[in-house]
């Protein structure tokens, strides 16, 4: 092989593993974008403090939607589609599940908030979305969601849609033998 040859097939490997590089390390990229600038809708995923301060002066209407995997054989629904709050304001709602197999399953729900500005200012306290919920053969559940949107959200922003997909991570995850327990307690919460 001439040496120009070589230099070209040397040059070809070198381009193709700096590709594949470039392309595995996009998505931990992707991800510290995303964390940084709130777009996609990626909301925390460990439990926030309650706030401290109330905005009055307006209210926030959240929105919540439920998706489920086409895989995942569940019932997954919001016990209600919107509820208003003021910025600050401490809200509980429930989610509904149902595990529709005949043998026990494992579900994981992954949040995201549009618009996707929104979501660095949409907090959790308490969440399902933060562990797995096993569910038995047809045993339901009532799913808490414990939240606030913080007062400091952009005055433009006057709905928030917070929408849950349900995956099944019964392959991948620890068999636990109960469902998570509910919601301990949480002071100076309006139940809806």
């Amino acid at each position: 092989m001439d040496p120009q040859s070589k230099r070209s097939v040397i040059g070809l490997v070198f381009a193709a593993i700096a590709m594949f590089g470039f392309a595995f390390a996009l998505v931990p990229l992707y991800d510290v974008f995303c964390d940084i600038t709130g777009i996609n809708g990626k909301t925390a995923t460990t439990p926030t403090a309650a706030s401290d301060r109330v905005d009055r002066s307006r209210t926030v209407t959240v929105e919540f939607v439920a998706y489920i995997n086409p895989d995942v054989k569940w019932q997954f629904t919001p016990q209600v589609t919107q509820v208003n709050v003021h910025p600050g304001e401490t809200k509980i709602i429930n989610y509904l599940a149902k595990n529709l197999n005949p043998q026990p399953s494992i579900g994981q729900a992954v949040p995201s908030v549009t618009p996707g500005l929104a979501a660095q200012y949409f907090n959790k306290i308490e969440c399902f979305c933060f562990n797995h919920q096993p569910l038995a053969a047809g045993q339901e559940a009532e799913l808490p969601l414990v939240f606030y949107v913080d007062p400091d959200l952009p005055r433009d922003i006057k709905v928030l849609t917070l929408a849950y997909t349900l995956y099944d991570v019964s392959a991948t995850a620890q068999p636990l033998t109960q469902p998570n327990e509910q919601v301990n307690e949480v002071k100076n919460v309006e139940l809806l």
